[in-house]
């Protein structure tokens, strides 16, 4: 597949072929909703937790005599029924994650990126460089190559050029910038745009390739 390629004011310069292997997959939405649902089911701390009645304090004296007051027994004031007792079937601290193999997880990424290649929403840069990490140049980049549309920006490599990079995205609402190696389904789902510069283009490519 031939696409485009542009520089940061949005002129085109080349073309590249993208490998067929990773941005014209077979799409399988199953596979994709899958790894989706694994992602925001690992985020999910699992730190809730509610006292039952043995860990709530209080409650040692029985509350009032076994027989003669018309009442039901009772042996705690700390029981469910009480105001101020422990709860039941209530939540635990416990793990959400879910496991995938990492072909599946990879097969799923490839047919997200068929999905915006298909689409024609993957704009390929030349390269992405900005002289001084300012929002304003970023987001007149970024109007010049994907409009009013919301972009995700793949980082190639950690190094001070593109630190500025991501410093200028991070207060646009509308875009984030992302390492091309942490690469997933909820954030390629979650942007209208991929902004994919040459050099993370190789990352992808060594990845799923």
């Amino acid at each position: 597949m031939e696409v485009d390629v542009f520089n940061l004011e949005g002129q085109k310069v080349s073309t590249v072929e993208l490998p067929e292997a990773i941005f014209g997959a077979p799409v399988n939405l199953d596979l994709m909703h899958q790894a989706y649902v694994r992602q925001m089911a690992n985020a999910r701390l699992g730190t809730h937790s509610t006292k039952t009645r043995g860990e709530v304090s209080g409650g040692g004296r029985k509350p009032w005599r076994q027989k003669g007051t018309g009442r039901a027994r009772q042996g705690s004031t700390r029981a469910p029924q009480f105001v101020g007792g422990g709860r039941v079937h209530t939540p635990k601290p416990r793990s959400y994650n879910v496991d995938m193999p990492r072909k599946m997880r990879q097969a799923a990424l490839r047919s997200a990126l068929s999905v915006k290649a298909s689409e024609q929403n993957i704009v390929v840069l030349e390269e992405l460089a900005l002289p001084e990490p300012k929002t304003r140049l970023m987001a007149q980049a970024l109007n010049k190559l994907v409009g009013d549309a919301s972009a995700l920006i793949l980082i190639p490599e950690k190094n001070p050029g593109y630190e500025l990079v991501i410093r200028s995205t991070n207060n646009l609402p509308e875009a984030k910038a992302l390492m091309a190696s942490y690469l997933n389904i909820r954030d390629l789902l979650g942007f209208d745009k991929i902004v994919l510069p040459l050099k993370a283009l190789d990352v992808i490519t060594a990845h799923l390739g």
